[in-house]
């Protein structure tokens, strides 16, 4: 539904407004040149949703504009099947003197919905958007998430073909995100296709059929999106190091390598451990310093088999303090029940020196041991956790009955 092929985009900068004006007329150069996307190529097609990840900066919302046709490329193609709706900057298309309920006629027709489009959908744009009263009211008094309910439900009813979602989803209530996942897995069905950007690593690997990794503009990565989110969590890393040898992702994950994760197993076994859920094991984690380190912090990850962070913690957080000299070798153990669902799942480790502020990477590694999950030796479950509940049983009835003989009793019936 929307192919992409080498598309650029560079921006002008100028120091002050009278430098545009010596540009014209003295026809010399007083500006500075930002190269916002540097031939940047996917594609996207019916039912599936791609993922796009960088830090700011990276030329993520120049995309959706460039797709949106708010901005035209310098160079390259940009080829799009049927209609494309979004949410982008929040309150874009909205006058705030209008009332919701104005705005949604508005909207719609900017659009591309026709007044009688807009008309039949009305009622089901406000059913949507669930904003009571305050449909009438002026969008000045909505807060940013009202807002977003509103942008929302008109955008995802104007029928698109392929739907772009950017961080301003992320301002709405639980509930109503919720609501909006629904219906975005529910688009997603019927063949829509989807671009969307987040900050919100789980929910990309949930969401997402493949993702891209911008970094000033350019695409570093382009695959699975379980790949694509370790990159950008290699990258954040890495920004937070500056001036500090900082090694690229290879076989040993990444980080400085002051210290380094030597190896990772469960309850010592070889190969892929099978585990009947709720059973107890011990991830060992063995490490060795190549510098003496006063304190830092060793900590494990366990991820499902979509890449989604099922549970987390690490030394510092358990209130273990860990030290290491220089050439020393030590192992770390956690032992935790296993109370989740069947299935398959992954490790990951790291080492980090605390405190500093964003924590010192040392070693960090994604996928380094896979286990299998199967069914539990006692009481069945479904879901994604054990919570092992305490059920009791009791008869109304019963109670009833009790009540009528103690009323008895006082009465002397």
């Amino acid at each position: 539904m929307i192919t992409a092929n080498n598309l650029s985009k560079c921006f002008k900068l100028y120091a002050s407004p009278a430098d545009r004006l010596k540009e014209i007329v003295l026809r010399s150069n007083h500006h500075k040149s930002y190269q916002a996307l540097d031939n940047v190529s996917f594609s996207v097609a019916a039912g599936q949703t791609l993922g796009v990840l960088g830090p700011n900066g990276a030329g993520k919302s120049t995309l959706l504009k460039l797709i949106t046709g708010i901005l035209l490329p310098d160079s390259g193609s940009l080829q799009i099947e049927g209609k494309v709706t979004g949410l982008l900057e929040l309150g874009t298309g909205f006058n705030p003197q209008l009332s919701g309920r104005d705005n949604i006629a508005m909207n719609g027709l900017l659009l591309g919905m026709s007044s009688e489009e807009v008309a039949s959908k009305e009622a089901q744009i406000v059913d949507f958007a669930d904003l009571g009263l305050f449909i009438d009211e002026s969008l000045s008094t909505y807060s940013s998430g009202m807002v977003m309910r509103l942008a929302f439900a008109i955008a995802i009813n104007a029928d698109p073909a392929c739907f772009l979602i950017d961080e301003a989803l992320s301002v709405g209530d639980a509930g109503f995100q919720q609501k909006c996942m629904r219906r975005i897995k529910e688009f997603k069905r019927q063949g829509g296709a989807i671009i969307f950007v987040s900050h919100d690593m789980n929910a990309v690997k949930q969401l997402c059929d493949s993702a891209i990794l911008l970094d000033h503009g350019v695409v570093t990565l382009a695959g699975e999106p379980d790949q694509v989110v370790n990159e950008y969590s290699r990258l954040l890393s890495a920004q937070n190091h500056d001036g500090d040898e900082f090694s690229a992702q290879g076989p040993d994950g990444y980080g400085t390598f002051e210290a380094k994760i030597e190896s990772v197993t469960i309850d010592g076994q070889v190969g892929v451990p099978v585990v009947n859920s709720g059973d107890k094991i011990t991830i060992r984690v063995d490490i060795a310093a190549h510098e003496t380190m006063a304190n830092l912090a060793c900590g494990i990850i366990i991820r499902d088999k979509y890449g989604q962070d099922i549970y987390g913690t690490n030394t510092y957080l358990q209130d273990q303090p860990l030290g290491i000299k220089r050439g020393e070798a030590l192992s770390v153990s956690f032992t935790l029940a296993i109370n989740v669902g069947v299935g398959t799942y992954t490790v990951g480790a790291a080492l980090q020196a605390i405190p500093t502020e964003p924590p010192r990477c040392l070693n960090w590694g994604d996928n380094l041991l896979e286990f299998e999950v199967i069914y539990p030796r006692h009481a069945a479950f479904v879901g994604l956790c054990r919570l092992e509940p305490e059920v009791k049983i009791t008869t109304a009835r019963c109670k009833a009955r009790r009540a009528a003989v103690s009323l008895n009793t006082r009465l002397n019936v």
